[in-house]
């Protein structure tokens, strides 16, 4: 609902229309609870120190590469976590990662809760993919992951900040692609999808997929291996429809 309620709302018109500042003040407790929940029952102090390993590392790639031309050296990390260590793993390591991130590049803004929830399902989706998947098979089937995450971390970014942009014009396309309050759902969809497909589907999307999947290609296998003998020692319970890791 955080990213979807300007298309369903109805209101009269000339309304004036506030977000729900009311989702992002409850986000920090909803992931409060969730780190609790996590630490409490599913996770020993082993996994809570890979996670904190990871997240700085994620911090500091994200750093490093800035997002510039849409290379992202964040998610690949995220989705080889989420893909050892369970959905509830890499659900937490997408909200800690880009915190962190945050907090060192001054990206912290009205944009950071989205980012941290939408990395957090990244990271979860990972967890989620099929198990028995394995060697060069897995590989592929991450690499493809990556690269619809990608588009999908793009396109739900763009909803996140489209319904505030006022009198959006794209030179080459007539015709104005900014938000209308209370317009049918079909046609407010209608020109969002035009409108990412403009600015960051063949652009910022694309640098990103095509830098996950080569880092994915190139550095997943061994990533892989480091993961799953750290996982071999480390405790991790309660993850649904996965067979518990022990020491």
């Amino acid at each position: 609902m955080m990213l979807l309620w300007p298309l369903l709302l109805q209101v009269p018109d000339d309304a004036r229309i506030d977000p729900p500042f009311l989702f992002l003040a409850l986000l920090p407790v909803v992931i409060a609870v969730v780190l609790a929940e996590l630490s409490e029952g599913g996770m020993d102090a082993r996994v809570l120190a890979i996670l904190g390993v990871l997240s700085a590392m994620n911090a500091v790639l994200r750093m490093l590469s800035a997002g510039t031309a849409g290379v992202e050296l964040v998610f690949f990390l995220l989705i080889l976590g989420g893909r050892v260590f369970g959905a509830g793993f890499g659900f937490v390591l997408g909200v800690t990662s880009l915190f962190a991130s945050a907090l060192m590049t001054a990206g912290v803004g009205p944009w950071l809760p989205f980012q941290m929830i939408i990395a957090a399902w990244v990271g979860m989706g990972a967890g989620l993919l099929p198990r028995r998947v394995t060697g060069r098979a897995e590989v592929a089937m991450l690499v493809v992951y990556g690269v619809v995450a990608a588009y999908l971390f793009g396109l739900l970014m763009n909803l996140s900040g489209w319904p505030f942009l006022l009198g959006v014009q794209v030179p080459g396309h007539e015709g104005s692609l900014a938000y209308v309050p209370g317009a049918p759902l079909l046609d407010n969809l209608q020109t969002f999808l035009v409108y990412t497909l403009i600015t960051s589907t063949g652009s910022f999307d694309t640098g990103r997929a095509i830098t996950t999947a080569a880092a994915l290609v190139l550095l997943g296998p061994a990533v892989l291996t480091t993961l799953r003998r750290a996982a071999k020692r480390a405790l991790v319970v309660g993850v649904a429809d996965e067979p518990a890791v022990r020491a």
